[in-house]
């Protein structure tokens, strides 16, 4: 099969791009839906799932939010900074430590969650509720049938 003329293909029209322009779009929105708490899509991400796993190892947080080790510490580091997140020693396994929210950072995470809605409802505004519902089930779909693809997979992807 003989590749198209380059001057053909319109970037515009290619899903990977369209996919990575929405995601500027989602961390734009979200970014200044929670200006005033300096949060970011990631750090969110780390507290939601803290705060819904207390105990959780670094490692399965880092699978959970499809990071990789090394930048889930440092999006751990900066939130234990803030005084929202504490690593503590497992008693089952000296190496590892598990991690929770302080009382701060459920206060930090209670006061993410209408801003981080606000966002979601932002970025879906153009669609009718149907078609909400299509987009996210095929988005969804396209998530778990590629996950292992990802230099970081998720271990919720995998479901």
């Amino acid at each position: 099969m003989t590749p198209p003329d380059p001057s053909t293909v319109n970037i515009d029209l290619q899903p990977g791009h369209a996919i990575r322009r929405l995601h500027q779009i989602s961390v734009g929105i979200f970014l200044q839906e929670l200006a005033d708490l300096g949060v970011t899509p990631v750090q969110y991400a780390a507290l939601q799932v803290v705060g819904n796993r207390p105990g959780i190892d670094q490692r399965t947080l880092a699978r959970s939010i499809a990071l990789d080790a090394s930048t889930t510490g440092g999006v751990v580091d900066r939130l234990e900074a803030r005084g929202w997140m504490e690593r503590r020693t497992s008693p089952e396994d000296r190496r590892a430590r598990q991690l929770a929210l302080t009382s701060e950072g459920q206060q930090a995470l209670a006061d993410c969650i209408p801003g981080m809605l606000r966002a979601q409802e932002l970025i879906l505004a153009p669609l009718s509720e149907r078609q909400r519902g299509d987009f996210m089930r095929l988005l969804s779909l396209l998530v778990r049938e590629n996950n292992e693809l990802s230099r970081a997979p998720s271990e919720a992807g995998a479901q």
